[in-house]
């Protein structure tokens, strides 16, 4: 849900529902690397309350779009880290298997 005003779209509130400080806490750190970002900081209502407040305030950019940008830049950095954990992970077997048969040649 938006909450901002329609004459000022350059700044407003997002309520993310089911989410909590993981996914805020990346959210605004991607948001404050926009150099379009002048404000960015989110809370959580209630620690019962598994909702996530957003509030960005921009230099003149619509609040949404810089929002949306942002959550294309956390993904395109998730699938990187992912991508490169995922051929770590792949190496390391890789070398464990050669290890493995270096010790036992039979």
């Amino acid at each position: 849900m938006e909450l901002g005003s329609l004459a000022d779209q350059s700044k407003a509130t997002f309520s993310l529902s089911d989410e909590d400080h993981t996914l805020a806490n990346a959210v605004r750190f991607t948001l404050n690397q926009d150099p379009r970002v002048t404000f960015c900081g989110y809370s959580i209502p209630h620690p019962s309350d598994n909702r996530v407040n957003i509030r960005v305030q921009t230099t003149g950019d619509p609040a949404r779009e810089v929002l949306k940008d942002a959550c294309q830049d956390l993904m395109l950095m998730c699938q990187h880290v992912m991508k490169n954990f995922d051929k770590v992970v792949d190496d390391f077997k890789m070398s464990q298997h050669v290890k493995v048969e270096d010790r036992w040649p039979w």
